[in-house]
């Protein structure tokens, strides 16, 4: 594995649990700023976390592929 494919594996998993774990904290903080704003307008409070909770899934999936290599 490349040193590359490290950082940006890294970078998937950090971003991905991060927006996982607001999602089900339901951190007020999180869900003030002004990019979760555009989300919570258009799905409410709950589906702004629904839509982070999926996106935080998938960020993190794909980290674990990257870093253990599948598809190669």
């Amino acid at each position: 594995m490349e040193t590359l494919d490290l950082i940006v594996s890294l970078l998937f998993l950090f971003t991905g649990l991060f927006s996982l774990i607001a999602s089900v904290l339901d951190l007020n903080w999180f869900f003030q700023t002004r990019q979760t704003q555009t989300f919570v307008g258009w799905f409410g409070r709950k589906g702004a976390r629904f839509f982070y909770g999926i996106l935080g899934i998938a960020l993190t999936l794909c980290g674990v592929f990257i870093l253990f290599g599948y598809g190669k």
